[in-house]
């Protein structure tokens, strides 16, 4: 693996890229590549990609930018300020503990870490700053923070259903983003999210207890990425909708995460804190 030496980099944040050859990593080597108070410092994919070897920027379509695609994320970070990590919860957890070892800031997109993997990256966090978000978009941590709001006006006063749709090759369902939503939900009206949520239906139901939170999940096509939280009462219906049309916003989100985590100290961030909306 090439990577540029990190003395040369001095006055730019050095940002470590893993699943680099990915769709989204790809676009994170072209946003982080675009700022010019940082550098692609390293470019990690899983041994075996037919991408390792090649340039990041020729895989990510904006030309050679010196730095070859490499499988070892400890080298990667020994040349490296940070570490963005949009791959799989069980390689991410791993990746959290070498970023631990080496005193790296980390910011991780990766969505569906189960509480024990949650867990493991809590505990690196407390010797790093690692900034963890479902989704990285300022726009959809904004609906977040306005999530709380309506759901604290309106109470039990109406039946609240989370749509969300994406791709056909996203794994996970719910979204993280999805199950985010819920839990602030659920958080805001004084309900625990694991007993009152009911996803999807099928067959003769019953009538709808109103003090469930409703998950409908679509996979189609190249959606990016689409949230729906219906706030539905009797003779009104309130609705927010976020539209990801690209994922150059989420790419745009963990730039401004890297360049907010670098300066912070250990803990356990997300982009709440990011966007001073906490």
């Amino acid at each position: 693996m090439t990577v540029p030496s990190k003395e040369s980099e001095a006055d730019t944040i050095s940002v470590a890229i893993v699943g680099a050859a990915g769709r989204m990593g790809r676009m994170l080597v072209h946003a982080v590549h675009a700022e010019a108070d940082m550098s692609v410092s390293a470019a990690v994919e899983r041994e075996g990609d037919p991408l390792v070897g090649v340039d990041a920027g020729t895989a990510a379509g904006i030309g050679e930018i010196g730095v070859t695609i490499g499988s070892s994320l400890e080298r990667a970070l020994a040349v490296s300020d940070a570490c963005i990590d949009f791959t799989l919860p069980e390689p991410t957890v791993d990746h959290a503990g070498m970023c631990r070892a080496q005193r790296r800031a980390m910011v991780i997109g990766t969505t569906g870490l189960s509480r024990d993997q949650l867990a493991v990256v809590k505990e690196a966090a407390s010797d790093i700053a690692i900034v963890h978000a479902p989704n990285m978009s300022v726009g959809v941590n904004l609906c977040f923070k306005l999530l709380d709001v309506a759901a604290r006006a309106l109470g039990d006063s109406v039946d609240i259903e989370i749509i969300e749709a994406h791709h056909r090759n996203k794994v996970d369902a719910p979204s993280g983003t999805a199950v985010r939503m819920g839990e602030i939900l659920a958080g805001a009206l004084d309900r625990n999210l694991a007993d009152c949520a009911v996803y999807g239906r099928e067959g003769h139901t019953g009538v709808r207890d109103r003090k469930t939170i409703g998950f409908e999940t679509i996979r189609a096509g190249d959606i990016v990425s689409e949230h729906t939280v219906m706030f539905a009462g009797d003779g009104e219906r309130i609705e927010l909708t976020h539209r990801g049309t690209s994922r150059a916003n989420f790419a745009a989100g963990a730039v401004r995460a890297v360049r907010w985590a670098v300066s912070q100290p250990s803990g356990l961030y997300d982009m709440q804190d990011i966007i001073g909306l906490r």
